[in-house]
C-alpha cells in the first residue's frame, strides 16, 4: 500500500478499481466522466447517488458510517473517455472541509486488495474537492492524487468540467438521510449536449530508438538518450537513484519559412499541488523560487546553431510546494507555429552537458502558444517528464497558465 502525496501518481494494477471516501462527517461521492477536453459528454456522465451507473463507472452509498464508492471498470469505460476523476461535496449545507480530512482509499475492486490511500492535506474554506483522478496513459491506466478543493461548492466542481450551473444551490442530500431526489442530475445541472465522439487517433510511426513504446509503462535513463514522441513519459531515474540535480532545459527552433526572423519566447510555469501557479519563469524575470529556476534570456530572432533558449532548474533547490513544472514556448511577434520550422526541447544534465530527453515538436497547428512538456515530481520524490506539444491561443506566458494547470 502506498500513502500518496498530491500530484503523485501510479498505475493501476488491476482493471477494476474501487475508490472509497470516508470523513468523520457525511459526504456526497460523485464521479465524472471526461473527454480529451476535460468535459463530461452529457448527463449520463456524472455517477452520483441518484444516478448510481454510467458507462463503466459505478457508486455505491456508504453505510453503517463507510463512505461512499466509485467504482470503475476500466475495460468497459469507452475509448473517447480520458479520465474520472472522484469528487466529494460536503452534506451539510454550508460546511466547510476545515478541520476535516476525507481519505480516498484506492483498492482492487474483486479482491478488495489496498493500493494506495490519499488524504489531501491543508484544507480550509473547501466545500467541494477532486479527490483523485482514474485517467488513461499511453494505453495503461493510472491513478493520481489531486486534492483541488472548490469554496463553491460541487457548482465549483461542474463549472470547470463544463457543466452549466443556472444558479447555485445547496448540497444536496445524501439519499440515506432523506427522501430519494427525483431522478436526474442535482439541482441546478444542465450537462451540454452531447458531443460527437472523434475519430480514433492515427497510430503514430514507429518511435525511434530509446523512445517508450506506448502501454509499455514509463521507461528511464538506465540506457542513454531518451527520445519521446507526444504524450510519452520518461522517469529521470539513472541508476536506480532518482535525477535531483540540476538539469537544463533548452528549447530550440528555426526562423520561420521565407526566411523571416521570429520572435519566440521560453516559459517555465512552476505548480503547486492544487494545480494553482506559484511563479512563472521567463525573458522578463530571469530566475524565480530564489534561483533555482533560471532562464538564460531572450532570443529575437531564432537565429544559430544550438538552443535558442533555455531554463536551468534546480531540482534538489525548489521548494517543497513546488510538485509540476510546464515548459512553454509563446510566439510574442503573433507569427504562427505553422511558420517555425524545427521546433524541439531537450533535456540535459546541467553539470555535464549530456542530452538526457528530446522531443521534436513533429506537427504544427495556426496558432501562438504551445506547451512543450512538463514534468511532474512523483510521491516517492523522483521527476517524470512527459512530451506534450499542445497549442493554446496565447503570445504570451499569461496566458499559458491556465491551460498548462489543466495539463498536470
Amino acid at each position: 500500500m502506498t500513502a500518496m502525496t498530491p500530484g503523485s501518481n501510479l498505475p493501476l494494477p488491476v482493471a477494476r478499481v474501487a475508490v472509497d471516501v470516508t470523513a468523520p462527517v457525511r459526504l456526497d461521492v460523485s464521479g465524472l466522466l471526461l473527454t480529451a477536453n476535460g468535459k463530461v459528454r452529457s448527463d449520463d456522465d456524472f455517477v452520483f447517488y441518484n444516478q448510481p451507473t454510467g458507462p463503466g463507472v459505478t457508486h455505491r452509498a456508504g453505510t453503517a458510517g463507510a463512505g461512499d464508492t466509485i467504482t470503475v471498470d476500466t475495460g468497459a469505460v469507452p475509448a473517447d473517455i480520458e479520465k474520472i476523476v472522484v469528487t466529494a461535496s460536503l452534506d451539510a449545507p454550508g460546511a466547510t472541509f476545515a478541520g476535516t480530512e476525507p481519505t480516498a482509499t484506492v483498492r482492487g475492486a474483486d479482491d478488495g486488495a489496498v493500493i494506495a490511500t490519499f488524504t489531501p492535506p491543508r484544507l480550509g474554506s473547501e466545500t467541494a474537492l477532486v479527490v483523485v483522478e482514474v485517467y488513461r496513459r499511453n494505453g495503461a491506466w493510472k491513478v493520481r492524487a489531486v486534492g483541488q478543493g472548490y469554496a463553491n461548492g460541487l457548482a465549483g466542481i461542474a463549472t470547470d468540467f463544463g457543466v452549466t450551473v443556472e444558479e447555485p444551490s445547496a448540497p444536496a442530500a445524501h439519499a440515506t438521510q432523506s427522501p430519494p431526489p427525483p431522478s436526474g442530475p442535482p439541482a441546478g445541472f444542465q450537462p451540454p449536449p452531447p458531443m460527437p465522439t472523434a475519430p480514433p487517433p492515427v497510430p503514430p510511426a514507429a518511435p525511434p530508438a530509446a523512445a517508450p513504446a506506448p502501454g509499455t509503462g514509463k521507461v528511464n535513463l538506465d540506457k542513454g538518450r531518451v527520445s519521446l514522441q507526444k504524450n510519452q513519459t520518461v522517469s529521470l531515474v539513472k541508476g536506480g537513484r532518482p535525477v535531483l540535480s540540476s538539469v537544463k532545459m533548452g528549447l530550440g527552433w528555426e526562423p520561420a519559412f521565407r526566411g523571416k526572423d521570429i520572435d519566440l519566447d521560453a516559459s517555465v510555469i512552476a505548480f503547486g499541488v492544487d494545480r494553482k501557479k506559484i511563479d512563472a519563469c521567463f525573458f522578463g524575470k530571469l530566475a524565480i523560487l530564489n534561483g533555482a529556476i533560471q532562464h538564460s534570456g531572450d532570443n529575437l530572432t531564432g537565429e544559430g546553431g544550438g538552443d535558442d533558449e533555455s531554463i536551468t532548474v534546480h531540482l534538489g533547490g525548489l521548494p517543497p510546494e513546488v510538485t509540476g513544472l510546464v515548459f512553454t514556448v509563446n510566439s510574442f511577434s503573433g507569427q504562427k507555429f505553422t511558420d517555425v520550422a524545427k521546433a524541439y526541447c531537450r533535456l540535459l544534465d546541467a553539470q555535464t552537458g549530456e542530452e538526457l530527453v528530446r522531443f521534436d515538436l513533429t506537427h504544427a497547428e495556426p496558432r501562438t502558444g504551445v506547451m512543450m512538456a512538463k514534468m511532474i515530481k512523483q510521491f516517492s520524490g523522483e521527476w517524470e517528464m512527459t512530451a506534450m506539444g499542445e497549442y493554446v491561443d496565447s503570445r504570451t506566458v499569461r496566458g499559458m497558465a491556465k491551460p498548462a494547470g489543466k495539463a498536470l
